[in-house]
């Protein structure tokens, strides 16, 4: 049984249960004065448009360098997957493998995690309850660990300047990779991870 089936509802902000007087208008939260919803307002349709964005700026994300090594005057800029090869030649496979999966990896399960959430409980797709919470809270989890690439990409901006002799520069590869995580990160919080519950009872009910 569902809390929304008893009356009663949580607040968004404060996570307060409430008991509505009225099931049209639910009113406000008695402790923080919110205004109640029984479900995160156009959650769907927020979490597609974010999702959507994410996509597109996958591309440039990827496509574009993601910064410059500079020595001596002389340097190239390289992408992620530019900067994994140069790792592997290095004889660096360890690192390497870090950054494939934090930069590579990741952000892609993310995008496609999200997109079969939302496509699981619009299209009622066979997928038990357990395992699309279980998929929601691991890429809420795993969203963090995108940002290493940016991470390391500031702190070399910031420790390696010396002119002519070294430096490194980031390059809009960098801004579009980390548009890409923080958009992501939104869209699993805008997703209502109860549609995913609304949906089996749904099923059950239609079965």
């Amino acid at each position: 049984m569902r809390a929304i089936d008893a009356g009663i509802v949580v607040c968004d902000e404060c996570h307060q249960l409430n008991r509505p007087e009225s099931d049209e208008d639910h009113g406000a939260c008695t402790r923080c004065g919110s205004r109640l919803h029984p479900r995160r307002p156009n959650s769907l349709i927020r979490t597609w448009a974010l999702l959507i964005t994410a996509a597109i700026l996958y591309i440039p994300a990827n496509v574009l360098p993601i910064m410059t090594v500079n020595f001596f005057g002389n340097g190239a800029p390289s992408t992620i997957m530019g900067g994994v090869l140069e790792l592997i030649h290095a004889e660096m496979v360890p690192i390497a493998l870090v950054v494939f999966i934090a930069s590579i990896l990741v952000p892609t399960f993310k995008l496609v995690g999200i997109a079969l959430l939302l496509y699981s409980v619009q299209r009622r797709l066979p997928m038990s309850p357990r395992q699309r919470i279980l998929m929601y809270r691991f890429i809420e989890w795993i969203g963090r660990w995108s940002m290493l690439d940016i991470f390391v990409i500031a702190i070399l901006v910031a420790l390696v300047n010396f002119g002519n002799l070294a430096s490194i520069e980031a390059n809009l590869g960098a801004a579009a990779f980390a548009s890409v995580v923080i958009i992501t990160m939104t869209a699993a919080v805008t997703f209502d991870p109860r549609l995913i519950w609304d949906n089996t009872d749904m099923d059950d009910e239609n079965a």
